[in-house]
């Protein structure tokens, strides 16, 4: 056999497979194909989006010890390249992995490289019969570890057989198991929203529960609707052993199309009669504050002893843990002598706040910027708004009053006021048609969260949008709703709106409630229309819109921006690791409280007025939390509110993109073409030498695409049904265009197809009015002739034979491109 003439595939069934089979490697449950580490970066041009192929990465070859436990990598080549060739694919696998061995391969036999020095070697040569067994590289890698005979076996159980876990989610799961048997009692684990912190925190958990290592365990969010998703989603497996623990739980509530609401049963661990707690459960699920409020519900908790549990977890944990005197911090101090894992997006570094204090530094962290990269969240563009009276400022004549008859502070009002201190209800109309503008050009029923001041801002946009949209408000009246935590209302359409099965609601207005925890899969417009300066916050209000569902058509989403918050992106904190700044001195407080954000407002999460609303305790500026009750921290500055006496306008607008290496556009998009086209064409002749030189037009500008060059969305701002050829030059190189009409009638009238049969030049007639129609890449399709008129001058092969066979035609076909592109009059 001749292993030359063999292509990868073969060599990797015939030699390399083999091979590792034959050292004792499961073909079923150890030996992993193709397996899948990048899905491949979402890019985003113009409308559309799609999948750049060459960021797809998998591995020629997984090994596994058990399920999901990972320890080397195979990268294969044909024979045509040397034994090694693959290592540097090998090497970059691994590491997403997080395996120190690595395999490269030709067929011929293996470059072995393993990381864990265990006899002094980094790479060596082996042949096909000297690959290791599993048993040798699980004993290496548990001695590079450093685990006990113990850690070992809680290190290595297997996980719950429900889905596939990503390689993040692998590395998330490995890293904090990993750390628990080594006796880390405190474990932090920072991935960005929509990674699946939640699946990764079943299956940390089922782990240390199957093993034994962890008997009772503790699981608590801060949202009912977190804890009802986890009970009926990635926790189902454990029903049984699993309970919700709550003085006034109820079963899982859903609410259908028609708003009847049924309610699925979940095991409840509290008796509602005599408040006593069931302790023969051994996962437990609770709101933080479901047992921290008043005494009856502290005395849940205490009902427990203080040894009870072995194991805390705890989501979003941003939230409330990094301040010391937190509403739900008294359940991690009471049980102290419990290992406590917390899970979050943004880890809460600030100089006076700091959760890396009291769980350590992370031990995995996956960011958004990575997510984005792998092809796992959803990229974005964002649309800034600014508008007149928040640019340039407002200021009130002598003596002017409000639509109340208040008498108006003069001063000049800017955009930190409105909707805080200053009411502008034009701005509400101007911000609700600008939206409307939007979807009307996109999809008008493309989820959409709006992100408004506090609660009587989102009401009165709730308003604006139905009166925007009024001819499907009209019959649909929950195409926009008010979510808001005193909205009941609202809150019943929560369910609805996150379902991707449900059209409606399509728009929902909120202040805090929908920041966090919410998973709305198919969210595709993200509102800021609030003053946002604390990064935490943005972080996850961005969050909402970074799930993928490529099924649903959910490919990207957009940041429609009134309030300049996604200057934020610049931060150099925005997705970077945690940064550990706060360093308390002796005698001061691990975390204490967090002070308000510059430019926070007492109780502006409260009711119209200012005023702390009591009825919006799901507020996470709350300090009291859900279900506490009671006032607020009390009246709440003056709001003047002035109605069609002020009008607002929009001051300018700019659209930014996500490039090809994920930065975000700032400069125009016409500049940042010319300076992208420029890098690659020093002058014009250079591009118009590789313009004629290119057999496929259209695999050029498919490159050039690949290269940052947005051509979709740059045709979108120029707004000419330009040729991507002149509209290129024309942006890139100051030079007046044509229209692609303009440019077939400039051929049509040299008449330079004369050499050619009757048909043929029918066939080259008809070319021409395609591409007048559609553009180069239809015309260079391979399905051309399977479209009108083409069919009715014949089958594709008379077409073709028309000019004497493939090769004359192609020939035809680069003579009218060169026709069509002949050189500009303008150069």
């Amino acid at each position: 056999m001749d292993k030359t003439k063999l292509s990868e595939s073969d060599i990797c069934e015939k030699f390399i497979r083999p091979a590792m089979e034959q050292a004792g490697w499961d073909g079923m449950d150890q030996i992993y194909r193709e397996y899948p580490l990048r899905a491949g970066r979402v890019v985003v041009r113009g409308r559309q989006a799609q999948r750049d192929k060459s960021t797809v990465l998998r591995a020629d070859y997984a090994l596994f010890f058990k399920a999901n436990i990972p320890l080397a990598v195979v990268e294969a080549k044909d024979n045509q390249h040397a034994v090694g060739a693959g290592m540097g694919q090998a090497i970059q696998y691994a590491e997403l992995l997080g395996v120190p061995f690595s395999f490269a391969s030709n067929g011929d036999g293996f470059v072995f490289r393993d990381a864990t020095l265990a006899d002094g070697v980094l790479e060596r040569n082996l042949t096909l019969e000297e690959f290791p067994s599993p048993a040798e590289l699980w004993s290496r890698y548990c001695a590079w570890k450093g685990w006990s005979a113990e850690e070992s076996r809680i290190a290595g159980f297997d996980y719950a057989p429900n889905k596939t876990p990503r390689y993040y989610q692998l590395n998330a799961v490995n890293r904090a198991v990993e750390a628990i048997a080594a006796g880390q009692d405190r474990v932090l684990l920072v991935m960005a929203t929509g990674t699946g912190k939640t699946y990764t925190a079943f299956q940390i958990i089922w782990r240390l529960w199957k093993s034994g290592a962890k008997k009772r365990i503790l699981f608590l969010a801060d949202r009912n609707i977190l804890i009802d998703q986890t009970m009926v989603n990635d926790f189902r497996p454990f029903k049984g052993a699993m309970a919700k623990l709550s003085p006034n739980a109820k079963g899982v509530e859903r609410v259908d199309a028609q708003g009847a609401v049924s309610v699925e049963d979940v095991d409840l661990a509290v008796n509602k009669t005599t408040k006593l707690v069931d302790k023969s459960y051994e996962i437990y699920l609770s709101l933080y504050q479901a047992v921290t409020g008043t005494e009856e519900e502290r005395n849940i908790y205490k009902q427990f002893s203080p040894d009870f549990f072995d194991l805390i977890v705890v989501d979003e944990c941003h939230r409330g843990s990094a301040a010391e005197d937190s509403a739900w911090r008294d359940i991690l101090t009471y049980f102290a002598g419990a290992t406590q894992i917390g899970l979050t997006a943004t880890p809460k570094e600030t100089k006076d706040v700091s959760n890396t204090d009291y769980f350590g530094e992370p031990v995995y962290t996956y960011s958004l910027k990575q997510g984005i990269e792998d092809g796992y969240l959803a990229p974005y563009k964002v649309i800034r708004v600014d508008l007149d009276k928040d640019t340039f400022g407002w200021r009130p004549t002598a003596g002017m009053t409000d639509k109340h008859g208040h008498a108006i502070e003069d001063r000049i009002y800017t955009g930190a006021d409105m909707n805080r201190k200053l009411v502008l209800e034009q701005r509400d109309a101007v911000v609700a048609a600008k939206i409307t503008e939007y979807l009307k050009a996109t999809d008008r029923y493309a989820k959409t969260i709006v992100f408004c001041e506090d609660i009587d801002h989102a009401a009165r946009m709730r308003q604006a949008l139905s009166n925007a949209n009024a001819d499907l408000c009209a019959t649909q009246p929950k195409y926009v709703v008010q979510i808001t935590g005193d909205n009941i209302e609202g809150k019943l359409e929560l369910d609805n709106f996150i379902d991707p099965e449900k059209t409606y609601p399509v728009i929902a207005t909120t202040s805090k409630l929908m920041s966090t925890g919410v998973d709305a899969q198919t969210c595709k417009l993200i509102v800021l229309d609030q003053t946002i300066k604390s990064m935490t916050l943005f972080k996850q209000i961005i969050g909402r819109g970074t799930r993928l569902r490529e099924d649903l058509g959910k490919t990207w989403f957009t940041i429609l921006d009134f309030k300049r918050a996604t200057e934020l992106f610049a931060d150099k904190d925005f997705d970077g690791e945690p940064v550990q700044i706060y360093e308390p001195g002796s005698g001061q407080p691990v975390a204490p409280p967090e002070p308000a954000m510059p430019g926070d407002i007492p109780g502006d999460a409260g009711t119209p007025g200012g005023a702390a609303n009591p009825l919006d305790p799901l507020d996470p500026l709350n300090p009291l939390g859900p279900f506490a009750g009671g006032g607020g921290a009390g009246a709440g500055p003056k709001k003047y509110v002035l109605g069609n006496n002020v009008t607002v306008s929009v001051a300018r607008e700019r659209v930014q993109y996500l490039n090809a290496q994920g930065k975000l556009i700032t400069e125009s998009l016409r500049d940042y073409t010319r300076i992208n086209l420029r890098k690659q064409y020093d002058s014009l002749d250079q591009f118009l030498q590789a313009w004629q030189q290119a057999d496929r037009k259209a695999v050029l500008l498919q490159e050039l695409e690949g290269q940052g060059v947005p051509l979709e969305a740059l045709a979108d701002e120029v707004g000419k049904d330009l040729d991507p050829f002149d509209l290129l030059l024309h942006v890139a190189y100051d030079q007046p265009p044509l229209t692609r009409r303009e440019r077939a009638r400039r051929v049509q009238k040299r008449n330079v197809f004369t050499q050619y049969g009757p048909v043929a030049r029918k066939v080259l007639d008809a070319l021409l009015d395609k591409y007048a129609d559609e553009g180069i890449a239809t015309i260079e399709s391979n399905e051309v002739f399977k479209l009108q008129p083409f069919t009715d001058l014949g089958s594709p092969v008379e077409l073709v034979r028309s000019f004497g066979g493939r090769p004359q035609y192609l020939s035809a076909l680069q003579a009218l491109e060169q026709a069509l592109y002949a050189t500009h009059p303008a150069h």
